[in-house]
């Protein structure tokens, strides 16, 4: 089966703005409160007749960074789709279960409008064949937001958050194309951030990337999680005892252990996840 990413429009990969918060019990993590930003609960995720999520319950946390880690085919990337109902573009799929997201059910609100709040971020780079300004102007000219001075504030702020400014600031008008693989994935994260999401999910961002350019997306996501939920897919699981603030297991579609990264990598409740992160499988 293709990738269905591949077949995306362009205004199915624009995110952004800002909501409210609110404050629950998080047992996940054990603070008396904690700030959730969505909250899951019994999620179930059909292909067809054929199920790759079974019952996954979990808290992610406001402004803290998530690493879902796990072998290849276990669920981690479904279901980061169905946190902004990206998996909807693909005929004969469903989900039974909740998705909160600052208290409201995602699957009653406006798709658009929660893709706006709830970003994403792909494995491979998808620049639009546009230049590097329009690349990251778009989703505020889709939407309407502001007049051509305000755009080109935003873009230079979302260059700047995303670390690439510096980098491109005299050529904000060649094509995006023209830029290194882990400077086009940098732009993604600029495009996805100018509309301000209150939630950035990133499928393995640096899969395609050599050490040099992984670790500049590592520094870039540590400074945006000040201002943003981010929610990581990786296989490196060094990348995520890096970053992330929480961790998940996944397994068979099923959400195995999630705790504190330090729990998890050094002392995990499950075997499962013991056996994973110790290289017995994977």
């Amino acid at each position: 089966m293709g990738n269905p990413m591949n077949n995306l429009t362009e205004s199915e990969v624009i995110t952004g703005v800002p909501g409210s918060e609110k404050t629950v019990q998080d047992s996940e993590k054990g603070d008396s409160q904690s700030l959730v930003k969505l909250s899951v609960s019994h999620l179930n995720f059909y292909y067809g007749p054929r199920q790759v999520l079974f019952d996954v319950s979990l808290n992610i946390t406001d402004r803290q960074i998530t690493a879902l880690i796990g072998p290849s085919g276990c669920g981690k990337s479904t279901f980061l789709r169905t946190l902004n109902r990206m998996h909807e573009i693909i005929h004969g799929t469903h989900s039974e279960g909740e998705v909160l997201l600052d208290g409201q059910n995602i699957f009653e609100l406006d798709v658009v409008r929660l893709r706006r709040r709830v970003g994403m971020v792909f494995q491979k780079s998808n620049p639009f064949p546009k230049s590097i300004f329009e690349n990251v102007a778009y989703g505020l000219r889709i939407n309407r937001m502001g007049g051509r001075r305000l755009i080109e504030e935003v873009v230079e702020k979302s260059l700047r958050r995303s670390a690439l400014w510096d980098e491109v600031k005299d050529h904000l008008h060649k094509s995006a194309y023209s830029l290194s693989g882990g400077q086009q994935q940098r732009l993604c994260i600029a495009r996805a951030l100018a509309v301000d999401p209150e939630v950035l999910l990133l499928d393995e961002p640096c899969s395609a990337l050599d050490p040099i350019a992984t670790a500049k997306i590592e520094e870039l996501l540590l400074d945006l999680v000040s201002s943003c939920t981010i929610v990581i897919v990786t296989h490196n699981m060094q990348q995520a005892a890096r970053v992330a603030d929480q961790t998940g297991f996944f397994l068979l579609g099923k959400l195995i252990e999630f705790n504190k990264t330090e729990i998890i990598f050094k002392n995990p409740a499950r075997k499962e996840t013991e056996d994973y992160i110790t290289g017995r499988f994977g």
